[in-house]
């Protein structure tokens, strides 16, 4: 441990000046003011959008004839949420994910992963797991189960792979897991383009209803090649769980094409969810300074990065782009704008433990410091809150656990695992 607490000051220094929408400290206004316009969109063809303003003494939100949200029930005051501190100590914590014997997984951007207890007990590392190259926004990325994992015992995980000269590049694999150690660990996809660049892996991993694995890639600040179909740049594919391409991905047979697109036009997406009530997935993604978006993903759609965006160019502010629309382009579900949150993990909300967040979608928010829910009526975002914001902590993961309560990952090297309670 002290040999790795030796690197954090260069590692911390590294990521947050890598990019601004990662980074808490920057000269780009991405923390969350309190006087920040966001934009709630109505996301289909024909909808416009509203524009929302976040000011603690505005209290009406204008909008384009929305229904009633699905949750009727009154959510808790702000003032009532609370955290448990579960675990600390964990050393850039980046994903969770939940085990049938109560236990929690941890993964560690540095190329750990452990055990974590409900009483806070943390494991030594799991041995086994491949090197990672551990730089910028790169490392041990997300780790989902198997859905048949109490049959199979298997894990997936993403990470950025090191490729010779300094290179890395966003791979996924699949392993057993035991009780100290992975085994026969399968590397099942590999981004078609590596890169010097520290920036913008994704990734994370969400299986679908069908068995598929969804996984989400950053761009590498590689802008242009995010609109292209002959790489995997930012993209989400969709594989299964051997690494084979669905014979009904939208670009198989398309010359020119990466089979295992699902998706184009997408910058840094680093939340992704199944929404249970629809089996559709939804993806959060980093914009530049604003423009970060909610999307909900359709086969084969184009999503706009960097033709379309509410973004602007770091330092001088300008315009990227040919606008915030435009036709054959997917609008976000809802946007933040003028600066940026940072999404994070992204979570929806099933459990009758807090009735009032029934049917919502949280975020975790790195730059904006906080973990924001969003109301959702149908397919529309209705309103925004955000909470926690107290704890002044860049919340990296967002998880429902099994008990209906929602657990969170505090980035940076100290990165603590909370419970999410209510007074």
């Amino acid at each position: 441990m002290k040999a790795r607490r030796k690197l954090t000051l260069l590692l911390l220094a590294t990521a947050l000046t890598s990019c601004g929408d990662e980074a808490s400290n920057t000269s780009d206004p991405v923390s969350a003011s309190a006087s920040a316009n966001n934009t709630i969109a109505a996301g289909n063809a024909g909808g416009g959008a509203a524009s929302q303003s976040a000011s603690a003494d505005s209290g009406a939100v204008t909008r384009n004839a929305s229904p009633s949200p699905v949750t009727e029930a009154i959510p808790p005051a702000a003032s009532q949420v609370k955290t448990i501190t579960v675990a600390s100590s964990l050393y850039f914590p980046w994903a969770l994910a939940f085990l049938p014997d109560g236990r929690m997984l941890v993964s560690e951007r540095d190329g750990q992963m452990r055990y974590v207890t409900n009483t806070g007990s943390v494991s030594a590392p799991l041995s086994g797991l491949p090197a990672v190259a551990f730089v910028g926004q790169g490392g041990l990325l997300d780790v989902v189960l198997s859905p048949n994992f109490v049959q199979d015992r298997q894990i997936f995980f993403s990470f950025s792979e090191p490729v010779a000269g300094g290179l890395a590049r966003t791979a996924v694999a699949r392993a057993e897991l035991g009780e100290t150690s992975v085994s026969n660990v399968t590397v099942i996809f590999r981004q078609s383009s590596a890169s010097a660049e520290g920036l913008h892996f994704g990734s994370r991993l969400a299986f679908g209803g069908d068995g598929n694995l969804f996984v989400t890639l950053g761009e590498r600040n590689d802008r242009d090649r995010a609109q292209e179909l002959n790489n995997h740049l930012g993209k989400v594919i969709r594989i299964r769980p051997d690494g084979s391409v669905p014979s009904d991905n939208p670009y198989v047979g398309v010359a020119g094409a990466m089979p295992e697109i699902y998706s184009l036009g997408h910058r840094s997406p680093q939340g992704a969810a199944i929404r249970p009530q629809t089996g559709q997935l939804w993806v959060s993604e980093h914009g530049p300074m604003g423009g970060d978006e909610i999307n909900m993903m359709s086969s084969g759609k184009n999503y706009g990065w960097p033709v379309i965006t509410y973004g602007r160019e770091y330092g001088s502010g300008a315009a990227i782009g040919e606008g915030t629309s435009k036709p054959g382009i997917e609008p976000p579900r809802y946007h933040w704008l003028p600066t940026s949150i940072a999404p994070s993990g992204l979570a929806f909300y099933t459990s009758d433990l807090v009735p009032g967040w029934k049917g919502s979608v949280f975020l975790g928010a790195l730059a904006g410091k906080s973990l924001v829910r969003l109301s959702l009526s149908g397919d529309t975002v209705t309103a925004e809150e955000r909470l926690l914001t107290e704890l002044n902590e860049r919340i990296r993961d967002v998880r429902m656990g099994p008990d209906g309560a929602l657990y969170l990952l505090t980035d940076g090297a100290a990165g603590s695992l909370l419970k999410v309670v209510v007074d």
